[in-house]
């Protein structure tokens, strides 16, 4: 089966490449592919969520909250672990807070899960399969909102879910590099017209959209193939395993093409559920 039938492949390679670089960032692309601690994430987990929500028929707001987490209550503690304000959304929902429009707090003690006005880069990093579900832009701008706005209802947490999704289904349909950048520079706002180069200098850790989305679609612009794109995604240092799942998820599209030896490997660390779902996902949108 041809590495497109796996939709969200590219992201969870990312990620689990990205893995063992997250608290000890590297500053160069020399560096061995998969060493024996990388493993996948929270970041694959609630890919594979999404991805497991587009797949079937019921694609409405409560069968995405139960994707996210039921797929988390079967996979706790990942490696790198969820982050403090989504952990709480979907193990303890009553510790939320409630905010009004503004971003302010109201009260706390949530009667049920709801968003919490994040732009954390969560919502870019689960997105990959709404671009891959979509059948036009529209449906893949509409999905990408939907799969964010439950947690990140910040307009740079949609934002972020948003641009990622595009660049995906833009890649899918052929455009160029070229097409995609100004259509993300214009209708996201996001500076793209650096270099990897350039970024890694004095990048550091980040974890919003607005400081995680533009760095990881640079380093697929930068690439050459898939493989160049993680490289060049993890040598930028900061969340290596989140700006990795981007970058991997728009190179997968964009290239068509990944190495054997990194797919083989791949799939020898990921349980047959994920491999499942991704074979469903195919399906759904042939």
């Amino acid at each position: 089966m041809k590495t497109y039938q796996y939709p969200c492949l590219g992201a969870i390679i990312g990620d689990t490449v990205g893995s063992i670089y997250e608290f000890e960032n590297i500053k160069t692309t020399d560096f061995p592919f998969f060493s024996r601690k990388s493993d996948y994430t929270d970041d694959t987990i609630m890919t594979i969520a999404v991805a497991d929500w587009l797949a079937n028929t019921d694609r409405s707001q409560n069968a995405l909250e139960e994707r996210l987490v039921d797929w988390a209550e079967h996979n706790p503690c990942p490696m790198g672990g969820y982050g403090e304000s989504f952990r709480r959304w979907l193990f303890l929902p009553e510790a939320l807070r409630d905010f009004d429009k503004s971003g302010e707090t109201i009260k706390t003690g949530a009667s049920k899960r709801h968003p919490y006005n994040s732009y954390g880069n969560g919502s870019a990093m689960r997105a990959s399969a709404c671009g891959w579900a979509a059948k036009s832009l529209d449906e893949t701008l509409d999905l990408a909102k939907q799969s964010a706005e439950i947690t990140h209802n910040h307009p740079e947490g949609i934002k972020g879910a948003q641009a990622v999704a595009a660049a995906i289904f833009l890649s899918r349909i052929g455009e160029t590099k070229e097409n995609i950048r100004d259509y993300i520079e214009t209708g996201f706002g996001y500076d793209l017209h650096h270099t990897c180069d350039e970024i890694r200098l004095d990048y550091d850790w980040e974890s919003s959209c607005q400081g995680t989305v533009p760095p990881a679609i640079i380093a697929w612009l930068d690439s050459v193939d898939f493989e160049s794109a993680i490289r060049l995604a993890i040598s930028l240092g900061g969340d290596s395993d989140t700006l990795a799942c981007i970058t991997g998820s728009i190179a997968q599209a964009y290239y068509d093409e990944i190495p054997d030896y990194i797919v083989e490997r791949m799939f020898s660390l990921l349980p047959k559920e994920f491999l499942q779902i991704m074979k469903d996902l195919h399906n759904k949108v042939q």
